[in-house]
């Protein structure tokens, strides 16, 4: 149990270190600028823009690199979270975002974007569109034996992931090895080489709505990791608060992936670690998930763009760093901890 000055120091780290992490972002890539150079960017925009032989520098900063980190906080943030109140809902650590087959819907509906239009906004809709009706057959699945609803919700979501895998497949195979093929599979693998400010409203306003319903009854989480009998005897509409979790949870996700792809491992060890360093409490916990995977995204991107010349999809990254992770954690919590 956190005392007044750890939660002190805690809240400090969560709001600074994302600042001090997308302002070290500015400087990183192949092209140099200087502290002052940054600065001034940043401060004294109408010089820049007035000054023609600058115009690289200042695009390099607010259309590429500014836009670039607050995506990667905002898809890190929410894919986090949303991992975080479903292993709490479900009180299993190895359920992530992508469990109700949000991810694996919203592939399927980007693939049906690059295949039949040449619209970025057209792939995003159809991704979020396809990640919401994912969740949503996930759900009716799980609805069918109302005896255990989170065990047979999770099942929905294996099934249902399952089939929206095999249609990409199926959209993968039909699809132009020359030009569409190529964009499916770079989308699938994840990144955020496109990023802009447009993309980022885009994310913004569904993992807003998704983020705050889920920090409005974060408390209600930790009620539901009790166990079904447990929170009934409380009074608790379990049959409601979940089902707003799980919209939320898809929101967030759906909105996230839809500009990113599918990126792993976010949801699933970040409410580890976070865990492992503030306990079980979901009022603490959801919130510094948020700062925390954030943070996490924001450094594994600025490691795919400038260890190698080419840039590596962030999909692959977090699978090699969170996969040797995962096995340390489970290691140190003995495959389960306190669940």
């Amino acid at each position: 149990m956190l005392n007044k000055n750890h939660t002190r120091v805690l809240v400090l780290v969560c709001l600074v270190l994302p600042v001090i992490l997308i302002v070290f972002s500015l400087f990183v890539g192949r092209y140099d600028l200087t502290i002052s150079d940054i600065l001034s960017i940043l401060l004294e925009k109408e010089k820049w823009l007035a000054d023609p032989d600058r115009a690289i520098e200042y695009s390099l900063v607010y259309d590429i690199r500014l836009p670039r980190a607050l995506l990667a906080f905002i898809v890190g943030g929410a894919l986090a979270v949303s991992g975080g109140a479903l292993q709490g809902m479900f009180r299993n650590p190895l359920v992530d975002s992508g469990m109700l087959g949000v991810s694996s819907g919203a592939g399927f509906g980007a693939c049906l974007g690059i295949i039949f239009f040449h619209q970025s906004f057209m792939i995003y809709a159809l991704a979020f569109c396809f990640g919401i009706l994912a969740v949503l057959l996930s759900y009716m699945t799980g609805k069918i034996y109302d005896s255990a609803p989170t065990v047979t919700l999770v099942l929905g979501g294996v099934v249902i992931s399952a089939i929206f895998s095999a249609l990409i497949s199926f959209m993968k195979f039909v699809a132009d090895p020359m030009e569409k093929l190529p964009t499916i599979t770079f989308w699938l693998m994840g990144s955020l080489s496109r990023a802009n400010f447009q993309d980022m409203t885009i994310a913004m306003i569904p993992v807003t709505i998704g983020i705050a319903g889920i920090m409005l009854i974060r408390w209600r989480v930790n009620v539901l990791s009790l166990g079904e009998r447990e929170a009934n005897t409380m009074g608790v509409n379990t049959g409601l608060c979940r089902a707003i979790i799980i919209v939320c949870t898809s929101f967030a996700t759906a909105g996230a992936v839809c500009v990113s792809g599918t990126i792993g491992w976010v949801g699933l060890i970040i409410p580890h670690i976070v865990r492992m360093i503030v306990g079980n409490d979901n009022r603490i916990l959801l919130p510094v998930c948020l700062s925390v995977g954030g943070c996490f995204l924001l450094i594994v991107d600025l490691i795919a763009r400038s260890i190698v010349s080419t840039e590596i999809p962030l999909g692959v990254l977090t699978a090699l760093i969170g996969g040797p992770f995962f096995i340390v954690i489970l290691k140190r919590t003995k495959g389960g901890g306190s669940w």
